[in-house]
């Protein structure tokens, strides 16, 4: 039986604001961000959402996002480290430009497409077995039922790029996946499939536009 999932990412936080790589750093949500993930718990609830389990990165900005949704639904949240954003080592915490600067042997090489560890941390494919393996198993568990998943946006790429049967890079596949966004994807052991990418009409519907205002993460500058 097929395991409905919806992804949703963290909140805004304020390295996002100003783009600096988070990675395994425990940035917690700003205020923006702690809006966000109400709007985006009232949307779930309002929309009648039945969750049979709520699992979400033991991140901050993960797991308070998870716990509004949570609290909305009525149902626990579950954390699971393997949900974590991808590991930047010695990147964490320096913008793209600092990275540059100090790193320009690595930034060349992923300039060459090389997926190498990103500062001593974790390499493209790294993350994407990692989500993956993380999320068959929560398809195998939960069979028939309907989960929330709360994560990051480089771990939301790799998982739709592996539901869209996309080998390649799922930065480049996916480029935007904003904070608080809603994706779904559909598992059943090895066969995945996606209906729906970067939904943030819980955001854009009050029409208020400072809710979106962290910059795009782009594949050059992730606001991971």
């Amino acid at each position: 039986m097929r395991t409905t999932i919806l992804l949703i990412r963290h909140g805004e936080t304020d390295w996002n604001m100003i783009g600096r790589w988070q990675g395994h750093a425990d940035v917690p949500l700003n205020a923006i961000g702690l809006q966000q993930a109400e709007l985006v718990a009232n949307r779930l609830a309002t929309e009648g959402r039945r969750f049979d389990a709520i699992y979400s990165s033991d991140l901050a900005r993960a797991s308070e996002t998870a716990r509004a949704i949570g609290a909305a639904t009525k149902v626990d949240v579950q954390l699971l480290p393997s949900l974590r954003e991808i590991d930047l080592g010695a990147w964490s915490g320096l913008t793209y430009e600092e990275i540059k600067a100090k790193f320009p042997e690595e930034i060349a090489l992923l300039d060459q497409n090389i997926d190498m560890p990103r500062g001593g941390g974790e390499s493209l494919s790294d993350l994407r077995n990692r989500v993956v393996e993380a999320v068959t198993a929560l398809g195998n568990a939960h069979p028939g039922q309907t989960l929330a998943v709360v994560t990051h946006g480089g771990c939301i790429r790799m998982l739709l790029a592996h539901a869209d049967n996309y080998a390649g890079d799922g930065f480049k596949r996916f480029p935007h996946i904003g904070n608080t966004s809603i994706s779904v994807i559909e598992v059943q052991g090895d066969h995945w499939t996606m209906s729906l990418v970067n939904d943030m009409s819980h955001l854009t519907a009050t029409n208020e536009a400072e809710l979106i205002s962290a910059p795009p993460d782009d594949a050059e500058q992730p606001a991971l």
